[in-house]
């Protein structure tokens, strides 16, 4: 089958008026093939096409597999209106409040999310503050295209002809390593600063180099990642923190000063509190690279990853040490309690609210922090105490004192410890703050239902 010509092109997207050569990379030109993409992805693309739509595979999911990964999302757009694909697709669901996006829900929990594809007005790439037109939402293919983050994540996969199309120069980028913001930087920069965060992701998950004038826009205009909501922020960073590639992400947010505006907090730690910055740093960097370990080692096993207390406990296990130096000074159950409800102090009061952690959150960091402090100075050479085993949350801590010691030692942990762990990211743990007795209650004894035969007086204190 023939690949599709510039001019077929232009003739089947929708308000072909674009400017915008398109470059047209055909079957043979790309290893993209259409049996190592998704069933699901190919089904909706299929049943687009038999109603008579246009229907793309684009962003992740094309970088993915032009670089022989597998994807971790399928994202679909097409010229189908929102409306369309609802009566198209009846397991679906529509989100979004600006633009509309169609949730199409398989087996399992899957969902891929299909979009029709946007102009550029809405993003003010070709103009100064303009106001997007309620009938000048859906735009062509160029302009959906040159709206998106960077260029490797902005070319289509078309199945009909297996061929790929690039608006924005997105194969080059990709054949040549580079990570490059679609459009002006510092403009794009200024309308969402989250695209500096997506940027350095990116280099650091493929060892790709940020292309020069990106590079300059995100270290001119790393303290606006600050205007960005918080929750907002909290979501990237997990990301960044569960990417496999934490390690490397950090060195360019710590180089590019996108490190300090995200992590306020660790400013003072570096400058202030601690004793030795270099050391520091290379603390991080050791928990990070273990963080990297551990997430390589679930999805290689299929075990469960860490939830993000857990990894944010430790990301910030430096912060508290330079701070509090619980891990370097001993303090008896009274005072290491003390020095909990400071800990919980700081934390409502700067990285709880620059980040927008849950409550919950909040309190297991704190309690992961005196846990850790607690096996820290009580190991001894042929063990654990009893009195410590015997603790509730000896099992936890012990898991996160392990993540520690290869951190500082390089010794890994045993994959044991790991696959044990029955927890899921972002999975809720309900445990309770230190106590100053640490005493262990046995659970209460369950009440007899109200409307038992053995309850005497009848219900609730009535005669039958």
């Amino acid at each position: 089958m023939s690949s599709l010509t510039e001019a077929e092109i232009l003739l089947e997207t929708p308000a072909a008026a674009s400017s915008h050569p398109v470059r047209i990379i055909t079957r043979e030109e790309h290893p993209i093939r259409i049996d190592l993409m998704d069933r699901d992805a190919l089904f909706i693309l299929r049943k687009l096409g038999e109603a008579g739509f246009a229907g793309y595979l684009v962003g992740g999911g094309v970088r993915d597999l032009y670089l022989g990964k597998k994807p971790k999302d399928y994202d679909i757009s097409t010229d189908a209106r929102p409306g369309q694909l609802r009566k198209l697709f009846p397991n679906s669901n529509t989100i979004g409040r600006r633009f509309r996006l169609v949730q199409v829900f398989f087996k399992g929990g899957k969902t891929i999310e299909v979009s029709t594809l946007r102009s550029l007005s809405e993003h003010d790439i070709d103009g100064p503050e303009e106001i997007l037109a309620p009938n000048n939402t859906f735009g062509t293919l160029s302009e959906d295209a040159r709206r998106r983050d960077l260029t490797i994540n902005s070319l289509f996969f078309e199945i009909d002809r297996s061929t790929i199309l690039d608006y924005v120069g997105g194969i080059d980028d990709l054949d040549r390593g580079i990570i490059r913001i679609a459009g002006d930087p510092a403009r794009r920069i200024g309308r969402d600063p989250v695209r500096m965060m997506r940027a350095i992701r990116h280099a650091a998950r493929n060892n790709f180099a940020i292309e020069e004038d990106t590079w300059t826009a995100i270290c001119a205009n790393c303290s606006k990642i600050s205007l960005c909501p918080p929750s907002r922020l909290r979501d990237e960073i997990l990301k960044d923190l569960y990417s496999g590639a934490a390690a490397p992400w950090f060195h360019l947010a710590f180089e590019s000063g996108l490190f300090f505006s995200l992590f306020p907090a660790y400013r003072d730690t570096f400058y202030r509190y601690a004793q030795d910055a270099d050391q520091t740093k290379i603390l991080l960097v050791q928990l990070l690279e273990t963080i990297d370990r551990a997430n390589a080692l679930s999805l290689s096993r299929g075990i469960h990853r860490q939830p993000d207390y857990f990894f944010l406990g430790l990301f910030f296990i430096p912060w508290m040490e330079a701070r509090w130096h619980l891990l370097s000074e001993f303090r008896k159950s009274g005072a290491l309690y003390q020095v909990a409800k400071q800990i919980r102090e700081e934390i409502d009061h700067t990285i709880g609210i620059d980040l927008n952690f849950r409550r919950s959150l909040r309190q297991e960091m704190v309690n992961l922090f005196i846990n850790l402090a607690m096996l820290v100075h009580h190991k001894q050479p042929n063990g654990w105490p009893k009195w410590l085993k015997n603790k509730s949350y000896f099992r936890k801590a012990l898991l996160f004192y392990h993540f520690y010691q290869e951190a500082v030692t390089g010794e890994p942990i045993d994959e044991i410890l790991i696959a044990r762990e029955p927890v899921k990211r972002f999975q809720e743990v309900e445990q309770q703050p230190i106590r100053k007795d640490e005493e262990i209650h046995p659970p209460a004894p369950k009440l007899k239902p109200s409307f038992s035969k053995k309850t005497k007086g009848g219900i609730f204190g009535f005669k039958k």
